[in-house]
């Protein structure tokens, strides 16, 4: 089964740190986007992030720019979402999907490999 397997997600505090991690599983990783999403309660699920096949161009949304950095080890298969100055409205499930590259309005129907997500909550 091709999927990504995210880790990484925990409770910490308002203005701490957390580095998710989004291993592939079962498929090529190479020469695909990658993008982060989030889910948070009772809302829908929402773009994060990406970054294209070899690192050369990522992208942002706007609560996400300046505070979160994505970057990709090919070698090892995964993608890296580092956030800082965490806000409890960043209280979500993340999860990470492939796509030919960054589509970057985010539409889930054109990223592929969905995995089951890691809970990051910002609570003091």
């Amino acid at each position: 089964q091709s999927r990504f397997v995210e880790s990484g997600g925990g409770l910490v505090q308002p203005g701490g740190s957390l580095t998710l991690s989004c291993a592939a599983s079962g498929f090529t990783f190479n020469g695909v986007a990658v993008a982060w999403f989030r889910q948070a309660p009772g809302k829908e699920r929402e773009g994060v992030s990406c970054i294209d096949t070899e690192s050369d161009s990522t992208h942002y949304t706007e609560y996400a720019k300046g505070r979160f950095t994505i970057s990709r080890d090919n070698a090892e298969s995964t993608v890296y979402l580092r956030m800082n100055n965490l806000k409890p409205e960043d209280t979500a499930i993340y999860y990470c999907a492939t796509a030919g590259w960054c589509f970057t309005d985010y539409q889930e129907r054109v990223y592929n490999n969905w995995g089951q997500g890691t809970q990051v909550t910002v609570s003091s």
